[in-house]
């Protein structure tokens, strides 16, 4: 196998062309692999095959084009095209079911289709975010299906993604990664296997202990969001700009407050923290809370529209409400647990009328004109940068009513005329 990697005649199978592993398969092919990209989904393989993305991410038509073109990159819904392959990169959704637990069916799945396909001597990368313990259960899995055993007849490893959309490229060049092994050759290999296109630092472990990082990672940034949503809402109470206050406080040294706003949103941290826990034996308050805070955030920006509306003496329900912004992170057009859309769903059954704008997102209004047109009230849910130089004078014409609530700290000057509000913005 350590030839097969470093001649770069390792042949490779990315199960999942989502938001990791199309970039993934990119990166792998772009190094000189042969890379077979099984997706489940025919018609997202019909259109990567005529070289055509069916996520928005910078650079990533004109890297997929030339993948394509050389031949190094094959999408297929075929798990024929993907047997008896060198290395399986597991890519797949790990969401949490309606019950709040971790749904394992994807990943399961997944790795019963490299189980067929794997031949003697394999390795087996999980790229998906999981439970601590997860990776070892998968292993047993394998042997199970297949009667190999793990470390003498196949590899098994967990490299969990550590990239954010809007810089993925760039992130899985140059962001550090861990490749936690079922065996300390298997955390090897795969370090070796990343090297071809990592320019990162790389660390080895085992794969409990890679599983629990990455949890740990975003359960520190959802749990210090929660903090700083609780300095807003202190700086409600107090009257005072929570940003100013925040941007002060990170003088010091040894302090770095999160950025509030309308809520948590993306594939990671609304789940990663649940699936910290989810095995544990007991409970842990402090984790559980920041969720619970988090998820609070969407009925707290929808408060401080109603505490507008009743300011201007209207109605909610004959409130004409435009959201700018779906996606979940700025300049994305992810809607994964997106807090706009939680908001928006919040809102529908109590206002006259909800629409919504983003311009990386289908199915909203044409224009931001259309969305603002007779509204009584405008919502930033996403930081979109066309939203932070947007000329609300002339926006203002259109609106009946000229309430701006900003729930992502785009707008720094409240425009002149308008009733504003925003999350942490506890002077106006």
């Amino acid at each position: 196998m350590r030839e097969l990697i470093e001649s770069r005649n390792a042949r490779i199978a990315v199960i999942g062309l989502g938001y990791i592993g199309l970039p993934t398969a990119i990166m792998f092919a772009s190094a000189g692999f042969e890379v077979t990209g099984f997706e489940v989904r025919e018609e997202v393989v019909e259109r990567l095959k005529n070289g055509t993305s069916h996520i928005a991410e910078p650079g990533i038509e004109d890297l997929l084009g030339e993948a394509i073109e050389s031949g190094r990159l094959n999408p297929t819904s075929n798990p024929e095209d993907i047997r008896d392959r060198d290395v399986y990169v597991v890519c797949v959704q790990t969401p949490l079911g309606d019950d709040g637990t971790p749904d394992l069916s994807y990943l399961e799945s997944a790795v019963k289709t490299a189980a067929k396909a794997m031949k003697k001597g394999s390795l087996i990368i999980i790229e998906s975010t999981v439970p601590p313990l997860t990776t070892l259960k998968m292993a047993g899995l394998i042997e199970e299906l297949t009667g190999l055993k793990r470390g003498d007849d196949f590899y098994m490893v967990h490299a969990p993604e550590r990239v954010m959309p809007g810089r993925i490229f760039k992130e899985l060049v140059y962001n550090s990664r861990i490749f936690g092994g079922v065996t300390p050759e298997s955390a090897e290999l795969a370090e070796l296997l990343y090297r071809s296109f990592v320019k990162g630092q790389t660390f080895k472990t085992s794969s409990t202990v890679s599983e629990v990082v990455k949890l740990m990672e975003n359960t520190f940034r959802d749990v210090n969001i929660a903090l700083a949503n609780e300095f807003a809402f202190l700086a409600h109470q107090y009257g005072i700009d929570v940003f100013e206050a925040i941007e002060l406080a990170n003088t010091h040294p040894r302090v770095r407050i999160h950025t509030p706003g309308i809520g948590v949103g993306g594939h990671c941290l609304p789940k990663d923290p649940h699936l910290l826990v989810w095995p544990a034996k007991e409970d842990f308050g402090l984790i559980k809370l920041a969720r619970e805070i988090n998820d609070s955030m969407p009925l707290f920006t929808k408060d401080l529209l109603f505490e507008a509306l009743k300011t201007l003496n209207i109605p909610p329900e004959e409130a004409k409400v435009a959201v700018f912004g779906i996606a979940y992170k700025g300049d994305s057009d992810d809607t994964r647990n997106s807090p706009a859309l939680t908001f928006v769903e919040g809102i529908r059954e109590d206002v006259a009328e909800v629409r919504t704008y983003d311009p990386l997102v289908p199915g909203t209004s044409r224009s931001i004109e259309e969305a603002a047109e007779g509204s009584d009230a405008v919502v930033i849910a996403t930081d979109h940068s066309a939203f932070k130089s947007l000329n609300w004078e002339e926006l203002g014409k259109l609106m009946r009513t000229r309430i701006l609530i900003d729930g992502r700290h785009v707008v720094e000057n409240p425009p002149r005329g308008f009733l504003f509000k925003g999350v942490g913005r506890g002077e106006y």
